[in-house]
């Protein structure tokens, strides 16, 4: 038996996953209901190929939106990289689609049978037996018994914490908001994505869903700062006042309870996600900064690899031969999104980054961005 720890994008595509190739599962989640709470999330094609995979893409496909065209662009939309995706449709067959993540984490929640979720258990605490079997007990001093336990707790994982408990969180020096608004834009916009780059602020655009755009904005700040969230809309209307007038109407038009701020952490690079019969994945073991929009979609890819490799070895610890697969790309996502972001937000030289990305050959770009997408079969 495997047990999954939490029921967010990773931990539930990886339930479907082993319910899909007949691996004996069950899936805990700390929240007692799944709330209408999050933003917007991108599914590039490396995702949408486990979706398919499981059998839920046509789904994704229809309550998300998707997105043919990757603009990154100055304050006044003018760009400064500018991909159509038909190369990437000509590769895969779609390119990214983006969705509400409350829209994603329900069709896949409500794909598991109910008998295997058991929601309102928050992980407490994981103890080893001689035998290997490991017995978890959650917040409401109830427990069960499992064979091996899969951490897909995200980046503040208590599975983690207990397993590697040197590990660090990092902060990027940045802070995001990110907000949903119902509103009609010109049809220009409708499968485009935009990231704009100011004087050290950012703002990113895309429809998610019909008449639904996501929005997030960037800027520096002091880790865990805080604000009088009455007035969010007016700090950052005064932050992007120099942007697009259309940057100015989404955040004026978003509904306040719409807006969500978090500071953006990843994960210091961990030497192994895996100790004995545990192992970690998604954001719990190698979280990244959303700056190349991967989060989601290496989790993701986690759970494809992960239920290959237990089909084929039924009954074996894989989790050395799971990291070994997956380790070298997942670091390489980790430290390019590290760097993309500490590059947008440089206090000079921002007209030499700009001509450098103008100037890079689409060839490599195209060449890059394929790679990224490829699953091995």
């Amino acid at each position: 038996m495997y047990t999954i720890i939490g029921a967010g994008i990773g931990g539930l595509t990886t339930a479907l996953a082993f319910e899909k190739k007949g691996i004996p599962y069950q899936i805990f989640e700390k929240a007692p209901e799944l709330n209408e709470v999050g933003a917007g999330i991108w599914l590039a094609p490396n995702a949408l190929q486990v979706l398919e995979c499981i059998g839920v893409l046509d789904e994704v496909k229809e309550k998300g939106n998707s997105i043919d065209r990757i603009t990154i662009g100055k304050a006044d939309l003018s760009p400064i990289s500018d991909s159509s995706q038909d190369f990437i449709k000509t590769e895969f067959g779609y390119t990214t689609i983006a969705i509400h993540r409350a829209a994603l984490q329900k069709l896949l929640f409500d794909k598991i049978p109910k008998e295997k979720i058991f929601l309102n258990k928050g992980f407490q605490s994981l103890k080893e037996l001689k035998s290997g079997k490991i017995v978890i007990t959650f917040n409401d001093n109830s427990t069960t018994e499992t064979d091996f336990l899969i951490g897909a707790d995200g980046i503040n994982s208590k599975v983690r914490n207990q397993l590697f408990p040197k590990s660090n969180k990092r902060y990027s020096g940045q802070t995001c908001w990110r907000g949903v608004v119902d509103i009609k834009l010109d049809e220009k916009y409708a499968h485009r994505g935009y990231e704009l780059w100011g004087n050290q602020i950012r703002f990113g655009i895309s429809h998610i869903a019909k008449n639904k755009v996501y929005w997030f904005a960037v800027a520096l700040a002091t880790e865990n700062s805080k604000e009088d969230t009455r007035f969010v809309k007016e700090k950052l209307l005064n932050l992007f006042f120099d942007f697009d007038p259309l940057i100015l109407k989404l955040i004026s038009e978003t509904p306040l309870h719409q807006i969500l701020k978090n500071d953006i952490n990843d994960l210091k690079p961990l030497s192994s996600w895996h100790k004995n019969n545990i192992c970690l994945i998604g954001d719990a073991g190698h979280a990244t900064t959303p700056n190349m929009g991967q989060g989601g979609a290496q989790a993701i890819e986690d759970a494809y690899y992960l239920s290959n490799l237990i089909a084929e070895n039924l009954n074996k610890n894989i989790f050395e031969l799971f990291q070994q697969k997956r380790q070298k790309k997942v670091n390489l996502v980790v430290n390019q999104s590290w760097n993309t972001g500490k590059m947008a937000h440089w206090k000079y030289g921002q007209n030499i980054r700009n001509f450098l990305i103008k100037n890079v050959p689409k060839k490599i770009i195209n060449k890059k961005m394929i790679a990224l997408y490829k699953l091995e079969k």
